[in-house]
């Protein structure tokens, strides 16, 4: 193809490239590339390749090289910033939301914590309880997961032909759930989430008190400790998430209950990516760690160190301006 053709066949692009490029360096630097910018950044590049292989004028050459060069700084200049709004998110936006919300959590955590705390000890010492919450094929189910003869524990003594990453899958599939659930039905004045988090309080509560009087505490709480930090967690602030929603719609202020709803479901969605987040870290443990039939103490320790941690990152992370 002669360089004239070449002009005429892909000149329009490289105008219409040309014309995003001056938008952007215009504009405002917070100004986002067009949709279709990464792929004409591509095809630009494969014209110069061509351009060059082609022995084609310098002129052609030196402005498509020109062109290509604005464009990587543009196009990495934002990929840049999603990078630092990222790392922003998790040295700073997410703590610091939890503790602006520390009504709300503390709410939350107490709905969850007490119920479960309070039915473990009935159904420690009146096992006959759990069936207020299970059925007996659940009850059975429960016993062999954690049965200490088992050489997993967890839903994965149940599906012992699941690789790790098939049981990782799954453990994403049913926080997520959870936690969406826990969260969305905050929209009904609050009540879905506060249920919600009661429930799991209870359930949770029950088959730790009906599993610590089978004698099952090591397999049990081995088992539990190392990702119920992340998962517990997760499960509190989607419920304080959904309360958030709720009270926005029993006080709406100012403004009606659709725009209160409205603005409390863009100041939650913080809490919400962090849920995310930590129910991910939580599948990811529970499949890969917690299932392993390794010693209580190591498990203790490990699971302990996690719960620290997770305490202090948000006591203390984002306090500082090097977190900005």
């Amino acid at each position: 193809m002669k360089q004239q053709q070449f002009e005429q066949l892909r000149g329009d692009s490289w105008l219409h490239f040309e014309q995003q490029l001056e938008q952007l360096e215009k504009g405002d630097k917070h100004k986002r590339p067009a949709e279709d910018f990464p792929q004409r950044y591509r095809a630009l590049c494969q014209d110069k390749a061509l351009a060059q292989s082609r022995a084609y004028s310098n002129t052609l050459v030196e402005r498509l090289q020109q062109l290509v060069s604005r464009g990587h700084q543009q196009l990495y200049r934002h990929r840049s910033r999603s990078l630092s709004r990222i790392v922003q998110f998790l040295l700073a936006d997410f703590p610091r939301a939890v503790r602006r919300e520390w009504r709300a959590v503390g709410i939350a955590s107490a709905c969850f914590y007490g119920p479960a705390l309070l039915l473990g000890v009935l159904v420690y010492l009146f096992p006959e309880l759990i069936y207020s919450l299970m059925d007996p094929a659940q009850v059975r189910d429960m016993e062999q997961m954690y049965d200490p003869a088992a050489r997993r524990f967890g839903e994965g003594a149940l599906r012992s032909s699941d690789s790790n990453w098939v049981m990782f899958g799954h453990y994403i599939s049913n926080n997520i759930g959870i936690g969406f659930r826990t969260y969305a039905t905050g929209i009904i004045f609050g009540l879905g989430s506060l249920f919600l988090v009661v429930f799991n309080g209870l359930v949770i509560g029950g088959v730790a008190g009906y599993l610590s009087q089978l004698g099952f505490v090591e397999t049990f709480f081995g088992f539990v400790i190392a990702h119920g930090a992340f998962e517990l967690t997760a499960i509190t602030f989607a419920g304080a998430a959904g309360l958030k929603l709720g009270w926005s719609l029993i006080a709406p202020g100012n403004l009606s209950r659709l725009q209160a709803l409205q603005q409390a479901a863009r100041d939650s969605m913080t809490l919400v990516y962090g849920v995310i987040l930590l129910l991910l870290i939580a599948a990811f443990v529970e499949a890969f760690w917690s299932s392993m039939n390794l010693a209580f103490s190591t498990k203790l320790i490990v699971g302990t160190l996690m719960w620290l941690w997770v305490a202090a990152y948000f006591g203390w992370m984002g306090r500082t301006h090097a977190a900005e």
